[in-house]
């Protein structure tokens, strides 16, 4: 059954929570790889990002489920963002966990902002019979 052409604002919210989990996986990796690594030459914290890859194809493929378990999944990153935002002795690592902590909320609002539009249109489209 093919799907209904999105609402110009959900697409929107969809295109912000991809871009910024590509964001926050690109982060991740360049965090623990060379910016600010907990070791020299990197850490295998990077690992932290696979997490982040699996509800990827859920978004690319806009399903709903996947939204709506995201923005529950990105509370564990942004607590990470917060404990290192205070705790780490780099600067360069704060400025990590800093930019951690603005794109878990970016990625948290785009998916509540998509759950809501498209369970708002889906109540209008079922009021006036379409």
């Amino acid at each position: 059954m093919p799907s209904a052409p999105l609402d110009p604002t959900v697409a929107w919210t969809r295109r912000i929570a991809v871009a910024s989990l590509l964001a926050m996986i690109a982060l991740g990796l360049a965090w623990e790889l060379w910016l600010a690594p907990l070791r020299p030459g990197g850490s295998w914290l990077a690992l932290k990002v696979l997490p982040l890859c699996i509800p990827l194809a859920g978004l690319l493929k806009n399903r709903m489920y996947t939204y709506r378990w995201l923005s529950l999944l990105i509370w564990l990153y942004f607590t990470e963002g917060v404990v290192r935002a205070w705790s780490d002795p780099l600067p360069a690592g704060r400025w990590c966990a800093l930019a951690e902590l603005l794109l878990c909320l970016l990625l948290f609002a785009a998916c509540a902002m998509h759950v809501r539009l498209r369970f708002r249109n889906a109540r209008l489209a079922a009021a006036t019979g379409e």
